[in-house]
């Protein structure tokens, strides 16, 4: 299931910035959009959003007013041309603050931010999963054992029906799940450029013309619905 998004902005290029880059990220749902904040309060009422990406100088309602009276209330990313904002969007609990124009690297950095949260609070409410995220390795279940993998030894990832591999700088560990999942528990230089692969930007030996990255040897191909994310990786 997609992260349902919604952008509230008096500005209407601002508003297309921000879809242009929704479409981009295969799973983001752009439910709607806003150039009024009183509306979109009502919206809110009766349809569940995970994301707002939310405007601070807007006309009768501010952001942060905005913020203080919703009861009803998805995740917040702050969008802005001021600067001086900052302080007090970060007192009121929101994911990031992104300053205009916004930059795509910079809306996909804060977007990673929104899912390692979502993780910390699903191991929060639901049992232990068979995946346990810390600082510096994961656990994996693979062969009816529980293996620990180091971040920093991870090559790439790829999937196969429904198990994944992980390929590190010194074995292969197979386990079951979907790479869809995995990739959110992963730290933010970990990217998905393809349906079936995730890599590890910090092992990459080049980028090629071919659309293709090379790590460990191995070309991983760049999907066409991924092709914009290859910037961060440039960047």
């Amino acid at each position: 299931m997609g992260i349902k998004c919604m952008v509230v902005d008096d500005e209407p290029l601002a508003i297309k910035v921000l879809e242009k880059y929704i479409k981009k990220v295969p799973d983001l749902e752009l439910v709607a959009t806003f150039d009024n904040p009183i509306t979109a309060a009502h919206f809110l009422q009766n349809t569940a959003i995970d994301l707002l990406f939310l405007d601070i100088q807007m006309p009768e309602v501010t952001g942060i007013d905005f913020i203080k009276n919703t009861s009803i209330q998805p995740k917040v990313i702050l969008t802005t041309a001021y600067r001086e904002y900052a302080l007090e969007g970060y007192e009121l609990d929101i994911i990031d603050y992104l300053l205009k124009p916004i930059p795509f690297i910079r809306f996909y950095k804060a977007l990673n931010k929104y899912k390692a949260l979502s993780v910390d609070v699903q191991s929060t409410d639901n049992k232990p999963s068979e995946i346990d995220n810390t600082s510096n390795h994961i656990f994996v279940n693979s062969n009816k054992r529980m293996i620990r993998i180091e971040f920093n030894s991870i090559l790439f990832i790829d999937s196969i029906k429904d198990y994944i591999r992980i390929h590190t700088t010194s074995d292969t560990i197979i386990t079951k799940g979907k790479i869809s999942t995995f990739v959110e528990r992963l730290p933010s230089k970990f990217l998905r450029i393809h349906r079936s692969y995730i890599i590890n930007t910090g092992k990459i030996a080049s980028l090629t013309s071919k659309d293709v990255v090379l790590l460990g040897g191995i070309e991983i191909p760049i999907g066409t619905s991924y092709k914009e994310i290859i910037k961060l990786i440039k960047n």
